[in-house]
């Protein structure tokens, strides 16, 4: 009795130092997996300031604002393998999530979302997977944004390996009211009356916003002479 005893406390121990090693060696290829995100963020970063600097020399205006990117944590990423049914590894990332890495280009003008996206999609380098022009067809809530999924090849010390990004572009007026609608859309124990005003009114400012953008781009044009 005392043998199986100690058999079982041993294959116990095994069991947990197998489990143990598997998780370390999963953990470690999760970690490597995020740094070559990290990685294809810099190399479209970089993209789009390359192209803000020769356009700054060649109009004498740059017609980026701002680049921001981020990272999807993972707790975001394993919640939302969860929610679509899909085991939490390498390779289900890798698969079924778009959005781990993210760009977002704020611009000054709405034609220059389009000029910029037309010239990283035509770089080489860079496949279009997937567009979503929220600008031409907002969404039922007001929200407006140009949604690319581009996939780049990032190269590391002994490899290459594509990777997926999904780029945001936005001009300051889309981006103001998409941080606002944010913030406002979790907002808790909202009675329905006032959720459903200020729904109403949030789709009044997007189209205050739109109405916005248009109108300064018209007088750059005036202003540049097109």
């Amino acid at each position: 009795m005392e043998n199986k005893d100690n058999l079982a406390a041993q294959l116990d121990r095994l069991l947990q130092t197998t489990s143990a090693q598997r998780l370390r060696e999963e953990f470690a290829r999760l970690q490597g997996l995020m740094s070559c995100y990290r990685c294809a963020i810099l190399e479209v970063e970089t993209k789009f300031r390359v192209l803000n600097e020769q356009f700054s020399l060649q109009h004498e205006r740059n017609p980026i604002e701002s680049i921001k990117s981020r990272l999807k944590s993972m707790e975001s990423i394993q919640e939302k393998l969860q929610r679509k049914g899909y085991p939490l590894n390498v390779e289900s990332i890798q698969e079924n999530l778009k959005d781990v890495a993210g760009i977002r280009v704020i611009c000054s003008f709405i034609d220059d979302i389009y000029m910029l996206a037309d010239c990283l999609v035509h770089q080489d380098d860079i496949t279009l997977l997937e567009e979503k022009d929220y600008i031409k067809r907002p969404k039922e809530n007001g929200y407006r944004s140009l949604h690319l999924i581009v996939e780049i090849p990032i190269f590391l010390q002994q490899e290459k390996k594509s990777m997926k990004v999904e780029v945001q572009l936005r001009t300051i007026a889309m981006e103001f009211w998409a941080n606002l609608e944010h913030r406002l859309r979790y907002k808790k124990n909202l009675e329905p009356e006032v959720a459903q005003k200020t729904s109403r009114e949030l789709q009044e400012c997007a189209q205050v916003s739109a109405m916005l953008d248009e109108k300064m781009q018209s007088i750059r044009d005036i202003i540049e002479g097109d």
